[in-house]
């Protein structure tokens, strides 16, 4: 299985979600890659922002091996399913699918613990307070995920 989480910039949600699920997915002896990436190129070959290394280390999980990069239209090819962290990135993803194919891997992880609610992952990049939420909200989306698939 390969997972890849997409959000804006790569810096702060998708490199937190990637490091989740490994960490999961380690502790569970699974073969799956899990990756990340972000619909803008600003941040391209940068580490994570230093508020997600941060909470990430609280739990115990490294992400400062993690290097940002954008979202390209071949992904579609390489990753079985890909979890955007909004409705923007959502959208900025599907419009890069040539296929329904492409389109039904792309789904909002949220919508994994909480069902058609179509949540948002909000981005806590201008709010030094809001990693801690953001953490919660992927441990219980990434934990969602390995249950749908029965780990």
């Amino acid at each position: 299985m390969k997972i890849l989480m997409v959000c804006l910039g790569n810096i702060c949600r998708s490199p937190l979600a990637e490091g989740i699920l490994q960490h999961k997915v380690n502790e569970k002896g699974l073969n799956w890659q899990v990756e990340s990436a972000g619909t803008g190129s600003w941040h391209v070959g940068e580490q994570p922002d230093p508020r997600s290394i941060d909470v990430a280390q609280k739990y115990g999980i490294d992400i400062t091996y993690q290097r940002s990069r954008q979202f390209k239209a071949n992904d579609f090819d390489r990753y079985d399913l890909i979890y955007a962290m909004d409705s923007s990135n959502y959208q900025n993803i599907c419009k890069l699918a040539s296929s329904d194919a492409q389109k039904q891997k792309v789904e909002l992880i949220m919508n994994m613990a909480n069902p058609n609610r179509n949540q948002s992952v909000p981005d806590p990049y201008w709010d030094d307070n809001g990693f801690e939420q953001v953490y919660q909200m992927l441990d219980e989306a990434c934990e969602a995920v390995l249950t749908k698939y029965n780990v």
